[in-house]
């Protein structure tokens, strides 16, 4: 990687393994041998291996920042469950008064008052400069916490329960607490080098994508047009498009299970998001829940739309138009144009 001169070509583990099974059924193994091998696949096969190309640095950047924010987001969905658990075992009501878990309202809240009885013993003033500094300007709200907070009665008076969950609320928070200023923190910087990438008008024209899915989209696709020489490439990569095994009379469909887990989970997540922002995706959704399918089965269909849409916008350089994509529906006189005329109709 560190010569320019050097043509690297990837191989799937996988693919050595089979083709070392075919020469050597006893299950051999050795490091030599699969040098050998390795060689023998790229000189014999090398129309079925693409060289690796690099992307920009600015675009590996912003590709290794969103999958980090991802790993520390799921560090704090593990401790806000954590932390859901505990609270539940001697103080539920926690859990509506301290606010969504992972925000720092919940975590100065439990930290200064990580008990019912310690709550009840604060004035209510404080309480509502408390909610106020915080965010919270709904004043029937806080006034129906602390009306809460005044008639609560313990789950448990257990002191070994009590003692020994409070030490533990508290040592979650001290981990989470700094989870959520990491992922701040990186957020600011995606969003940084997002604003200076050349797609990002591009990819910030999806609807819902946002300031999550656009860099991540991005970091799907890439910058380099010539990596993807169909869309259908990518959704098999990203693992959206189911495999089919035939053999004899029968027929297998299931989903791709050997795929980048982050890049399927960025387009299955980011269709999800879409079904709220646009009105051909709900259809579609809709459509595909009617026809029987589970919710990720119809999101993962849509997430299967979604790659063709989001490659023709790629390899075109222009930014997606929601009005555009419609009016080529009606020219094509698809089912889903149907029922988005039908929508148009009942909300005029």
């Amino acid at each position: 990687m560190g010569y320019d001169f050097l043509v690297l070509f990837p191989v799937n583990p996988k693919t050595l393994a089979k083709y070392r099974e075919a020469f050597s059924p006893s299950g051999a193994k050795d490091d030599p041998t699969d040098a050998d091998l390795l060689l023998e696949l790229v000189t014999l096969h090398r129309d079925k291996l693409r060289a690796w190309v690099p992307d920009d640095e600015l675009t590996r950047a912003i590709t290794l920042l969103v999958e980090y924010r991802r790993q520390l987001v799921d560090t704090q969905t593990g401790l806000s469950n954590q932390l859901t658990s505990l609270l539940k075992l001697y103080f539920p009501q926690a859990l509506a008064w301290a606010g969504e878990l992972t925000t720092v309202q919940a975590c100065d809240f439990l930290q200064h008052w990580p008990t019912l009885a310690q709550v009840q013993q604060v004035a209510p003033t404080k309480l509502r400069q408390f909610y106020i500094a915080h965010g919270c300007r709904k004043a029937e709200v806080i006034e129906q916490r602390l009306q809460e907070i005044k008639v609560s009665q313990p789950l448990t008076r257990d002191l070994a329960v009590i003692t020994a969950s409070v030490a533990m609320v508290q040592a979650t928070i001290s981990q989470l607490r700094p989870v959520l200023e990491a992922i701040a923190g990186m957020e600011k910087q995606i969003a940084e080098l997002f604003a200076q990438h050349d797609d990002h008008d591009l990819f910030s024209s999806f609807p819902g994508a946002g300031p999550v899915f656009a860099p991540r989209l991005l970091a799907a696709m890439g910058a380099d047009r010539g990596r993807f020489a169909a869309a259908s490439e990518v959704q098999q990569l990203s693992g959206i498009a189911p495999v089919i095994e035939r053999s004899g009379k029968s027929c297998w469909v299931h989903p791709r299970w050997a795929c980048p887990k982050f890049l399927r989970q960025s387009f299955h997540e980011f269709a999800g998001q879409s079904i709220r922002w646009s009105a051909w995706a709900r259809a579609f959704y809709d459509q595909q829940r009617q026809r029987g399918n589970g919710h990720h089965a119809a999101v993962r269909s849509l997430a299967y739309r979604w790659i063709r849409i989001i490659y023709r916008c790629w390899q075109l350089r222009v930014p997606y138009c929601e009005g555009t994509y419609c009016r080529a529906l009606q020219r094509r006189q698809s089912p889903l144009a149907r029922v988005l005329s039908l929508q148009t109709r009942k909300e005029g």
